[in-house]
């Protein structure tokens, strides 16, 4: 008995044994399995925190990631405007890198196919923003490879050849945004392939040729932005774009029809393009339409009064077109519409009155129609029905005794074109009293869109969606305001001629001191007639908006009227006052032993290019033939170029035109009396200033502008020694041969006689930033920094401000 108690004690201690060794091995067994796991995730960390690194060290060190380092916690790191990593289980899914203001010019030996080659380490990235980050090359099709791309943004680089057709296999990519790139060719026609995309921003690129009828197949499509490109012909049916909302092909080359457009649109801008027909009726049912602009093209037909008054019209600009029709005081207007531009056109009858009230709270520039108005510069009635006929449109009439006139003198002139016109007329009749029926029963209003659902106003901001109308205030100046005659006496003490700066044709300039303690430029304009105020307005209105980080800006006015009869008699224009002297002073004429160095010269340049480019398409009529000369090229305490002199129309209106009174070149501008080609006579007066900022030789007389253009060509065919032989010995060490090369090359073309062939403002900036990229990648300007005023780095974040 004890035996056997004994062997079955033994036996159930042994099973209870085994079962404490098979619990431990399945604790063991989950912990091995933990730990893999661990060090697993840990592995992945340690790739992803490798490759961003990586990324840190392509991008040459941008201060968004000075941060960065090998015990940084990527997952973890608090987000700014500037960067965020976004994680999920792990592994980064979002990567959002913005460098500071304009694009910094990454190194010469950075390669953008390593950079992409590193970022396709990074399998799980849904969103990709890298903005301003100094990025150049053809961007590699590889990057197709981050296969589960939803947003990518790219803007601000320097991009360029075409888009690769790997991109294409992005099927989930809905956000394509690369502005501000060098990107060429025509627009994919694969494009359609990304079927998911509702937004494609392709802004300031070089692209070419027609828009792919691919293009309307992208039925999310909700942004459309084409803008400042060189693309041309008709633009496709839009129509079945059910979800298109914003739409900007300006300053292309798009026409002649009005492109078909579907109802749900917000945003139409087709400004400076070469559209011809007439506006849509259907534009009247628009009930979504907050901005439209179609200025500077040759649009015929009539205008339709009804735009003025839908219902969430806020912008209308029809303005440098031939539009006719005739407009009555009775015409309803939205009350909350903020800017109507209709100045350049045929129209004809009286300015509405809603359009008159509220003025303070809108602006309303309706200048060279043929309006019953003695404002802003009005045309005799024929003049309107003369260039109407002349374009072979009709001019709306108010009744249908006038029509029968009308198409009487048409029948003089020839009868198909009269019963063309006729009929053309009945149509528009037709059209406009049946939107007028569906105007007095509109729809409910559909509460706008967001055109930008499911991105962040921060991703929206950078693409520069949001309205940039109201943006003077970055300038650092006060709003432009009227002065009074007591304010501007005090300021130049009684015009004391110790404040007297100079005399031009023009009138007198005075320094003058502000009750604040800031300095300004007071111009003295005497009027040779008498004009009441209101003939000025639109002049004052014109002048307010010449506020330019690259124009000697406009702060306000002040007009001085005769006790007798009210009228003007002076205008006081005060303008901002720049302290360091002319761009000459700096350049040719040498600074008491001072001079910019080439990386400032060629900011200077690009500064001097940008003012000239807002001169042209920044304000509506675009300023011309401006007589720009080194001179009036001012430098403030940051060294920027600020273009002092520039045609006012305000002097201009008063008799004394300043073409042709220059010394340095105008003479060879080359344009007509018609105005063709009006923009690129100051296109060579800048080739004058670059003449000068390179050879660091004043020019005095066109024919010495002439001489140095040939030294400068015949150079260009020489070698190297050649042309650094020529240039201001003051840089003649530090400039990089290919920065030298293409600022000699853009010169010599804005010199060229024909003026058909000098290159446009676009095409300036373009080669002058690549000599600034160049420059910047070599940083041999640190070699002759020294003496030079400001830093390099200064001047170089000033160039591509």
């Amino acid at each position: 008995m004890s035996q056997g108690f004994n062997f079955e004690r033994i036996s159930m201690l042994f099973l209870e044994y085994n079962n404490q060794i098979n619990t431990m091995a399945s604790v063991f067994l989950v912990l091995v399995t933990l730990l893999l796991s661990i060090n697993h995730s840990e592995q992945l960390q340690s790739s992803h925190s490798q490759t961003l690194l990586r990324i840190q060290q392509l991008l040459n060190f941008p201060s968004a990631l000075s941060n960065w380092n090998n015990s940084t916690d990527f997952c973890n790191t608090d987000s700014n405007s500037s960067l965020a990593v976004v994680c999920y289980e792990d592994t980064i899914t979002q990567l959002h890198i913005i460098g500071e203001g304009k694009t910094q010019p990454l190194p010469k030996n950075f390669s953008i196919d390593s950079f992409v080659t590193t970022l396709v380490k990074l399998p799980s990235l849904k969103v990709l923003t890298l903005v301003s980050l100094g990025i150049w090359g053809p961007l590699p099709g590889k990057i197709s490879r981050l296969s589960s791309l939803e947003i990518v943004n790219m803007s601000s680089n320097h991009l360029y050849s075409s888009i690769p057709m790997e991109l294409s296999s992005l099927s989930n990519l809905q956000t394509l945004i690369l502005d501000n790139n060098m990107f060429s060719g025509q627009l994919p026609i694969w494009i359609d392939l990304l079927s998911e995309l509702t937004v494609l921003s392709l802004k300031s690129n070089l692209f070419n040729g027609s828009l792919p009828n691919s293009v309307s197949n992208l039925e999310n499509l909700r942004i459309l932005s084409l803008s400042h490109n060189k693309l041309y012909g008709l633009v496709p049916d839009l129509s079945h774009l059910r979800n298109l909302q914003i739409l900007e092909l300006d300053s292309n080359a798009f026409g002649p029809q009005f492109p078909k457009l579907g109802n749900k649109l917000v945003t139409i801008v087709l400004r400076d393009n070469k559209f011809r027909s007439g506006i849509p009726a259907e534009l009247s049912s628009y009930y979504q339409l907050e901005r439209f602009d179609i200025s500077s093209n040759t649009f015929v037909g009539p205008f339709q009064p009804t735009l003025l008054s839908l219902p969430s019209i806020a912008y209308l600009n029809i303005s440098r077109n031939k539009l006719t029709g005739m407009l009555f005081e009775n015409v309803s207007c939205n009350s909350e519409i903020e800017v109507v531009d209709l100045s350049s056109n045929l129209l004809t009858g009286s300015l509405p009155k809603c359009l008159v009230s509220n003025s303070s709270d809108r602006t309303v520039l309706y200048a060279r129609n043929c309006l019953e108005t003695t404002n802003q510069n009005q045309h005799p009635p024929p003049f309107c029905h003369t260039e109407a006929l002349a374009v072979g449109i009709l001019p709306e009439t108010k009744k249908k005794k006038q029509v029968s006139k009308v198409v009487l003198t048409l029948g003089i002139v020839g009868g198909t074109l009269g019963g063309v016109a006729l009929a053309f007329l009945i149509l528009f009749i037709f059209r406009r009293e049946n939107a007028r029926s569906k105007m007095k029963n509109p729809p409910t209003r559909i509460i706008s869109e967001n055109a930008a659902s499911g991105y962040t106003s921060k991703l929206l901001s950078d693409a520069r969606y949001i309205s940039q109308t109201k943006k003077f205030g970055a300038l650092g100046l006060p709003n432009y305001r009227s002065f009074s005659l007591e304010e501007i006496e005090a300021a130049t003490n009684n015009f004391d001629t110790a404040s007297l700066m100079g005399e031009d044709s023009y009138g007198e300039m005075y320094r003058g001191q502000l009750k604040n303690g800031s300095f300004v430029v007071i111009r003295c304009v005497k009027m040779n007639k008498r004009y009441s105020t209101q003939n000025f307005m639109q002049h004052m209105e014109l002048i307010s908006k010449l506020r330019h980080r690259h124009l000697v800006s406009a702060i306000g006015h002040c007009f001085e009227c005769s006790l007798e009869d009210s009228s003007v008699s002076k205008i006081f224009l005060v303008f901002e006052y720049v302290p360091n002297g002319t761009l000459r002073s700096w350049t040719s004429d040498g600074h008491t032993g001072k001079s910019l160095n080439w990386t400032q010269r060629i900011g200077a340049a690009i500064g001097v290019a940008k003012g000239i480019q807002f001169l042209h398409t920044g304000i509506v009529p675009g300023v011309y033939s401006n007589n720009i000369k080194i001179e009036d090229i001012l430098l403030d305490r940051n060294f920027v170029a600020k273009i002092s002199s520039y045609n006012l129309p305000l002097l201009s209106n008063i008799g004394k035109v300043r073409r042709g009174n220059s010394s340095n070149g105008s003479k060879h501008s080359g344009i007509n009396k018609s105005g063709k080609h009006e923009d690129k006579c100051d296109i060579y007066d800048f080739g004058v200033i670059l003449l000068e900022i390179i050879l660091g030789r004043t020019i005095k007389t066109t024919n010495d502008a002439e001489a140095f253009k040939d030294l400068l060509q015949a150079s260009l065919g020489a070698d190297e020694d050649a042309r650094r032989s020529i240039v201001d010995p003051a840089i003649r060490k530090a400039c990089l041969s290919q920065s030298l090369k293409t600022m000699m090359e853009i010169c010599v073309k804005c010199l060229f006689k024909d003026p058909a062939e000098r290159p446009s403002t676009e095409d300036v900036l373009w080669n002058l930033q690549f000599a600034a990229q160049v420059q910047d990648a070599w940083r041999g300007d640190s070699q002759s920094s020294e003496g030079s005023p400001g830093s390099p780095l200064e001047a170089r974040r000033q160039a591509f401000h």
